[in-house]
């Protein structure tokens, strides 16, 4: 018990000194409502009926997108793209992503969760090459700081040296589907914390039964 609250001190203290202010999450999709195949919101835009015939295709008869699935779409779109360095996605890093992203915890995502994270996706894509300074595919750490506040998150030193631990390679170069996998879980905690956190103190209580979902399934 003893090592478990200093571990937890330890992170704590790290990100005590972090203002969530300064983040900016992509807004989260709408809330997910049952959808017919074929059936458009009236609402929708032109891009947004484009898009869901594409998602229509990608996604089958029950109009959900597994972590298999996501995970065969992704690594195909990989193969177009050549200049960026990867291992490609693994199964465990879409299950991920499809936690973190899964409103309603079937399991899958829908129309609206797939189109939040397709387009946050290509959005980090932009990012990454922009900072790719010197083309070699990867980001290095030295590329890191500047690439993760042009998405938004402006984090410490402290912070990335947890996220090069965790997400790069012994040299500190992180390769797409990492930089993805990172961003996709950076950006769903810290949306999961404004929404707890109601009058905008910068910190927020949680009991056990809320901490084990945030943790646990993601």
């Amino acid at each position: 018990m003893y090592l478990v609250k200093q571990l937890v001190g330890g992170v704590l203290d790290v990100v005590s000194n972090i203002d969530p202010g300064q983040f900016t999450p992509s807004h989260p999709p709408p809330v997910r409502r049952p959808l017919v195949q074929g059936q458009a919101q009236q609402n929708e835009s032109e891009e947004d009926r484009q898009f869901r015939k594409v998602f229509q295709q990608l996604a089958g008869d029950d109009m959900e997108v597994s972590a298999n699935e996501l995970m065969n779409i992704l690594n195909k779109i990989l193969t177009k793209h050549h200049d960026l360095k990867t291992d490609g996605f693994s199964i465990e890093s879409c299950r991920s992503m499809v936690a973190v992203m899964d409103s309603d915890s079937s399991g899958k995502l829908g129309f609206q969760e797939f189109k939040y994270l397709w387009n946050n996706i290509k959005k980090w894509q932009g990012i990454y090459k922009a900072y790719d300074a010197d083309r070699s595919g990867t980001i290095g750490a030295d590329e890191l700081p500047a690439a993760f506040r042009a998405a938004g998150f402006p984090l410490s030193d402290q912070i990335f040296q947890m996220i090069i631990r965790r997400y790069s390679d012994e040299s500190g170069n992180m390769d797409f589907d990492n930089y993805i996998g990172c961003l996709v879980r950076l950006d769903a905690m810290c949306r999961a914390f404004k929404t707890l956190d109601k009058d905008n103190t910068g910190s927020v209580k949680i009991n056990i039964k809320e901490w084990l979902q945030l943790t646990m399934y993601s």
